[in-house]
């Protein structure tokens, strides 16, 4: 009893705590590592085909009372799970088209076929055609990834747009002959525009070769979408990883819909038949760290991922370009499933 009470007096008696200079150095690095540790910097995403070459303006336009709804897409890759937070598109709208005439932009993103396509339609490999389109091989899928759509007018992206040129000239447009060896509909002069897209509910995508396909609704007239420079060359462009194949753009409208046509080969056609990308950006973060769709353990790692990664949720949430977290959790949500 009396070693345990010398015990407790010593325990109890102040004492002088010596700690040297080098020591209190390391302690504050220990501490500041400590309180660190939670946040780090992923690659942000950036994509970019480059800026309008002149060579072509192809329709993509919102359905509407006597217009045909047209589609035309392009591919981008991902290297990691990605948020994509904006995009820019280039267009020609008609000569004197005020910007405000722009009544709606949507968004869809698509896997490549066979995914998400009715492979049983098609004549199979190795062209996998149908009677209205000699190939589907690398053609954007029969249906878009529908947790990916955005559209203005459903609140789920907002626009702004600038005229970049008063007067634009393309050498070729396709608009309404959308069938084989149709050909182009000639050179047509306008308003170069870029408008530009914020995804009030961001697209989140796994790691995986897409086609971007936005349409644009005007007031009066039509949108073209202009091509990109083809190859892509930075610094302007963001060139396609090695051993990714960047695919060039294709087309459709209801009539032929689910099947698509590629622009240069299968419509223009030609001794040399001509192959296009449009042009358009797209920006956002990685998630190196996001679980794996479909995986029981996706929401949750990926959800500690992302508070590793922005050191919390809430952060991550306003980094990302989501209104609230449930957003955020909702988004996700729908990555995993």
């Amino acid at each position: 009893m009396n070693r345990f009470n010398r015990f407790l007096n010593v325990m109890s008696t102040p004492r002088k705590v010596v700690i040297s200079r080098a020591g209190l150095i390391a302690g504050v690095l220990f501490l500041s590592t400590c309180l660190t540790t939670h946040l780090w910097a992923a690659p942000p995403f950036f994509f970019a085909t480059g800026s309008p070459n002149g060579l072509l303006g192809a329709l993509s336009q919102r359905p509407s009372p006597g217009k045909v709804e047209t589609e035309t897409a392009d591919d981008f890759f991902l290297q990691e799970t990605t948020v994509i937070t904006h995009a820019t598109i280039f267009g020609l709208l008609p000569v004197g088209t005020p910007v405000d005439n722009i009544r709606n932009v949507e968004v869809e993103v698509y896997h490549i076929f066979p995914e998400d396509s009715d492979v049983a339609r098609t004549s199979g490999p190795p062209t996998f055609s149908t009677p209205a389109v000699p190939t589907r091989v690398n053609s954007p899928a029969d249906v878009e990834i529908d947790t990916a759509t955005r559209e203005r007018t459903a609140g789920t992206l907002e626009t702004s747009a600038h005229v970049v040129s008063a007067n634009f000239m393309v050498a070729n447009t396709v608009v309404n002959n959308i069938s084989v060896k149709a050909g182009g509909e000639g050179p047509r002069s306008g308003e170069e525009v870029e408008i530009t897209i914020t995804f009030t509910n961001p697209i989140v995508l796994p790691a995986g070769h897409y086609f971007f396909r936005p349409e644009v609704l005007l007031t009066s007239g039509d949108f073209l979408y202009l091509s990109g420079p083809r190859p892509i060359v930075s610094p302007d462009g963001t060139p396609f990883p090695v051993g990714v194949t960047d695919l060039q753009a294709w087309i459709r409208n209801s009539n032929l819909a689910p099947d698509w046509l590629r622009i240069g080969t299968d419509i223009i056609d030609g001794a040399t038949p001509p192959t296009f990308n449009m042009a358009f950006s797209l920006t956002g973060e990685t998630v190196p760290e996001a679980g794996t769709p479909g995986q029981p353990n996706c929401h949750g790692q990926t959800i500690s991922a992302l508070a590793h990664q922005f050191g919390g949720i809430d952060a991550a949430a306003s980094a990302l370009g989501f209104s609230t977290v449930q957003a955020l959790q909702t988004g996700f949500k729908l990555f995993c499933e």
